[in-house]
């Protein structure tokens, strides 16, 4: 991890010298000619042993960064302009290796760059290895993702219930037939502990003292992530697995984390939605995003009258042209079905 970070922090140098200099945003392809011309000197003989492709994928990293701040200038998106930073060794998780660099055991041994290390296997490997990326938590701990390239089998639709489901406050999904599902608010539920642990944190002077004490508030935090993690994969193969058809609401949640702020945080409904479409795909149910600026909440399912005098608060209103009856959360679920599978 040292030496991606080095030559990390020294391709963002590079970078903003060009800029200096020219005016200019340095391409990759000239970045990777000038890194490898590095590499074949004394100064920065010591790059070749991470391995070239892993020293391409870093600096295919810093392109794909400054090309992602290109376009939110271009579309003019707030606070999404500046430039990648430097990173402290310490901080920088992980790297990639492509075609080599790499090779699997059968006794749950892999060698990297020469040094053999044993790991502990999640699942069989399958199909041809495409990239292999060692990352590094919070807690030390290091982790292999391998990515395979595999042919998957032809999932057919399946034939059953449709269902639109409307994420909110009160509840985190409520469906068009009336079910009405509740996140178990993992943060939440240990904000006491956070509270202690960052306590805890603030009053450690010595080095030894406050590494202890911030491992321990880390490890809090890697509890909640994996534990909604854990039941989002749940629920995304039970929702999955019921309904032939679901249909969401294409949320902007970045702005209702302004609004909200927290409890939109401890949901985590973009996580949620990214689970429930690779459930959706293995178990061949239909996912039908709905445009986020359509209407769901005001119209009435029943004859179509938009009541613009809906507020937050009212959460059961009356049509005053039908004088059908609706639970808010509900009626907009049916509306997000009838949307789903009207432009499917």
């Amino acid at each position: 991890m040292l030496l991606a970070a080095e030559i990390y922090n020294h391709c963002i140098a590079l970078h903003r010298r060009y800029y200096r200099l020219t005016g200019k945003h340095i391409s990759l392809h000239r970045l990777q000619k000038h890194i490898t011309k590095l590499k074949h000197t004394e100064r920065y003989k010591h790059w070749n042993e991470l391995g070239s492709q892993a020293v391409q994928d870093i600096a295919e990293r810093i392109d794909g960064s400054y090309q992602a701040m290109f376009v939110h200038i271009k579309e003019g998106q707030q606070g999404k302009k500046r430039p990648p930073k430097f990173r402290k060794p310490s901080k920088y998780r992980s790297f990639t290796l492509k075609q080599c660099g790499y090779k699997f055991s059968d006794d749950n041994r892999v060698t990297i760059m020469g040094r053999r290390y044993k790991y502990t296997k999640h699942r069989e490997i399958e199909g041809k290895i495409k990239t292999v990326t060692i990352k590094r938590n919070t807690l030390g701990e290091y982790f292999l993702y391998v990515t395979c390239e595999v042919e998957l089998p032809q999932i057919k639709a399946r034939l059953g219930n449709a269902i639109g489901f409307d994420f909110g406050l009160k509840h985190f999904l409520t469906g068009s037939d009336g079910t009405v599902i509740d996140a178990p608010e993992y943060y939440r539920a240990t904000l006491k502990d956070l509270r202690n642990a960052h306590r805890s944190l603030s009053r450690k002077t010595g080095k030894t003292n406050r590494t202890r004490a911030l491992r321990a508030l880390e490890r809090i935090y890697i509890k909640v992530s994996n534990a909604r993690r854990d039941w989002f994969f749940k629920l995304s193969k039970h929702l999955a697995t019921s309904y032939s058809c679901i249909c969401i609401e294409d949320l902007n949640i970045e702005a209702m984390k302004k609004l909200w702020g927290r409890k939109i945080s401890d949901y985590a409904f973009s996580e949620f939605v990214m689970c429930l479409e690779w459930a959706c795909q293995k178990y061949g149910c239909k996912l039908i995003k709905v445009d986020r600026w359509q209407p769901t909440t005001k119209p009435c399912h029943v004859c179509g009258y938009i009541n613009n005098g809906l507020t937050l608060k009212d959460r059961v209103w009356t049509c005053p042209n039908c004088n059908a009856v609706h639970d808010r959360d509900v009626n907009a679920a049916i509306n997000i079905l009838n949307l789903g599978l009207a432009s499917a």
